[in-house]
C-alpha cells in the first residue's frame, strides 16, 4: 500500500512591515516622532478637560468602533486618537487640577516607560529578564532601606495599593492560621476557624482594606473600624477596645493596618504606638503608605514613618507621590520567607527543582504571572532626577497646602475640617445666612460639578460626619499659591451664583 503523497504547503503572503523588530526600526522611529507631535499639543491644551459632554464624546461611535476589517495608517489613527482622546483627555498636569491622587509625571519616567514597553520585557522569570530582575530588586532594596527594613526583607512591584493591601491581609491571615492552628490555607482551603479572624483599621483608611477582606472570602464584616480623633488618626485607646471587645465575642484579632497619609485628609496613624499595640497582641502589622510611604525621602515627614520599621509589611505607591506613570506599586514584606503564602511552582515556567538564587524568578512573590518592566521608569528617575530633588517636590506640595490651609480658615465662606499632614485639605463653602446642610451638600456638589463641566477645574469631593466636602490634593510642584486662590475664587462664584438662582 503506497502512503499518501504529502501535500505541498505553500507559503502564506503575510505583511509583517508593522512588526517590531531591527527591519522596521524606521517606522518605529517616525511613528514614534509623530506619535510625540501629538502628545506635545495635548500639553498645549488650554484647561485641563475640554469640558466636552458624555453624549457629544458617545456620539463619536464612527472613531470609538474599532473596525478591524479596514485598517488604516499611524498617521490616521493618530488623528482619530487626537479627536476622540487627546483633545478631551484629562491633564493631571495642569495646575488647574486639584481633584484626586493623580500626579504630573517625570520626563525620566516617561523615558523608562517608553523603553519598558518597546523592549516588552516581561519580568516573571529570569529567562524572561536577565537584568531587568536585578533592577527591580534594586529598587525593592533601596524603598526597603528608606523603611529601614532588615536585610530579610523582599518586596516587589504591583498594580497598585489595593493589590499590595490584598497581598498583605492575605499574608497576614495566611501565617497567622499557620502559626497558631497549623493551617495551610494555601494547600487545603478554607478552615471554618477563619471566620472568627479580625482586622482592625481606622474608620479613614482606604476602602481596599475591606474590599480585599471580601475577596479573600473573610467578608466586609471581618474588618473592625477604629474611631479617628479630630486629626482623622486612629484613636489607639479605641483600637485596644475593639479588640478586647473582639476576643470576647469569641473572635480572633490577627492583623492591623495602619494609614500612613490617608487618601482624604492625608493623616498619619500614630505608628509607634499601635505597633507596641500589635506586638503585645502579637498579631500582623500593616503600614498602608500608599500615599504617604514616599515621604519617608522628605526631611519635613521622616520622623512619622519611622516607626515604618516596626511593620510586618508596607505598601507604598510611587505613582501617586514618585511623580511615576501608572502603574509603579510595590509591597513590601519584613521577612522574604512570608512570600511562600504567594508562591507557586510551574512545571512549564519555574520548576521548584529549577530554583536558582543567583537566577530569581520573580513570579514567586507575585499575584500577577505576565507583569510589565514597571521599576525601569522609577529605576531611571532616581538615577536623573536624584532623591533630593524629589524630596524637595514632596515638601512643596505640603507647604503648598499649609498656604492655602492658612488662606482660608477665616474665610466666613468656607469650613475647614483640618490642618494639612500632607498635601490635601478638606473643606465646603458655606452660603451666609444657610445652616441646612443638605442645601450646604447640594451647593458644594453644584460647585464641583459645574467646574468640571467648565474644563477649567477639577476638585474633588468626600463625605465627612455623612455631609458633602470639597477636597484639594496638591501634587503638582509647579503650582503655586496664587493657581489655588484662583481656583477658591471660582468656587466663591459658583456657590453665590447658585444661591442667587435658587
Amino acid at each position: 500500500m503506497l502512503l499518501e503523497t504529502e501535500k505541498t504547503l505553500t507559503p502564506l503572503s503575510i505583511d509583517t512591515k508593522l512588526l517590531f523588530d531591527a527591519d522596521s526600526k524606521h517606522e518605529y522611529e517616525d511613528a514614534i516622532f509623530n506619535a510625540v507631535q501629538y502628545i506635545k499639543g495635548f500639553l498645549n491644551n488650554e484647561n485641563f478637560y475640554s469640558g466636552e459632554k458624555p453624549n457629544n464624546l458617545r456620539a463619536l461611535k464612527h472613531l470609538i468602533q474599532a473596525d478591524p476589517s479596514s485598517p488604516i495608517s499611524i498617521e490616521e489613527s493618530l488623528k482619530e486618537i487626537k479627536t476622540l482622546f487627546l483633545d478631551h483627555a484629562i491633564s493631571f498636569h495642569n495646575p488647574q487640577y486639584v481633584a484626586h491622587l493623580n500626579c504630573p509625571i517625570l520626563i525620566p519616567a516617561l523615558v523608562g516607560d517608553l523603553i519598558a514597553s518597546s523592549v516588552n520585557t516581561a519580568v516573571e522569570t529570569w529567562d524572561q529578564s536577565t537584568s531587568a530582575t536585578l533592577i527591580e530588586q534594586e529598587m525593592i532594596r533601596w524603598i526597603s532601606n528608606e523603611f529601614k527594613f532588615p536585610k530579610e526583607a523582599d518586596g516587589v512591584f504591583t498594580s497598585g495599593g489595593t493589590q499590595s493591601n490584598f497581598m498583605a491581609l492575605l499574608m497576614a491571615r495566611d501565617h497567622y492560621a499557620f502559626k497558631h492552628f497549623g493551617l495551610n490555607l494555601k494547600e487545603n482551603g478554607w478552615a471554618d476557624v477563619v471566620s472568627k479572624f479580625r482586622f482592625f483599621c481606622s474608620d479613614k483608611a482606604h476602602f481596599s482594606i475591606k474590599k480585599n477582606a471580601a475577596l479573600l472570602g473573610m467578608g466586609y464584616n471581618s474588618v473592625i473600624t477604629i474611631e479617628t480623633d479630630e486629626r482623622m488618626k486612629m484613636k489607639p485607646e479605641a483600637l485596644v477596645q475593639a479588640i478586647e471587645k473582639e476576643k470576647q465575642h469569641g473572635n480572633i484579632p490577627i492583623g492591623i493596618v495602619a494609614t500612613m497619609g490617608t487618601t482624604d485628609f492625608g493623616s498619619f496613624d500614630p505608628l509607634t504606638t499601635i505597633s507596641k499595640i500589635a506586638k503585645e497582641y502579637d498579631i500582623w502589622l500593616h503600614a498602608d503608605g500608599a500615599y504617604g510611604g514616599c515621604y519617608v525621602i522628605t526631611d519635613t515627614h521622616k520622623h512619622l514613618l519611622e516607626s515604618v520599621q516596626y511593620a510586618d509589611s508596607v505598601t507604598v505607591d510611587f505613582h501617586k507621590t514618585m511623580f511615576q506613570p501608572v502603574c509603579s506599586s510595590a509591597f513590601i514584606a519584613k521577612n522574604r520567607q512570608h512570600f511562600r503564602y504567594v508562591s507557586y511552582y510551574a512545571d512549564y515556567l519555574n520548576p521548584l527543582e529549577s530554583r536558582d538564587t543567583e537566577c530569581p524568578n520573580l513570579i514567586e512573590k507575585s499575584l500577577q504571572t505576565t507583569r510589565r518592566f514597571d521599576a525601569l521608569k522609577l529605576w531611571f528617575t532616581l538615577k536623573v532626577t536624584g532623591q533630593k530633588t524629589l524630596a524637595s517636590y514632596l515638601e512643596a506640595v505640603h507647604l503648598l497646602a499649609q498656604e492655602i490651609y492658612h488662606e482660608i480658615k477665616n474665610d466666613p465662606f468656607f469650613e475647614v475640617i483640618h490642618e494639612p499632614e500632607l498635601s490635601t485639605l478638606v473643606f465646603r463653602f458655606k452660603a451666609k445666612g444657610i445652616e441646612d446642610n443638605t442645601i450646604h451638600d447640594t451647593i458644594n456638589l453644584f460647585i464641583k460639578n459645574t467646574l468640571f463641566k467648565s474644563g477649567q477645574t477639577s476638585v474633588a469631593s468626600t463625605k465627612y460626619n455623612g455631609n458633602t466636602y470639597l477636597k484639594f490634593t496638591l501634587l503638582n510642584p509647579k503650582s503655586t499659591i496664587s493657581n489655588l486662590i484662583d481656583i477658591i475664587n471660582q468656587i466663591k462664584q459658583k456657590g453665590q451664583e447658585y444661591k442667587m438662582s435658587n
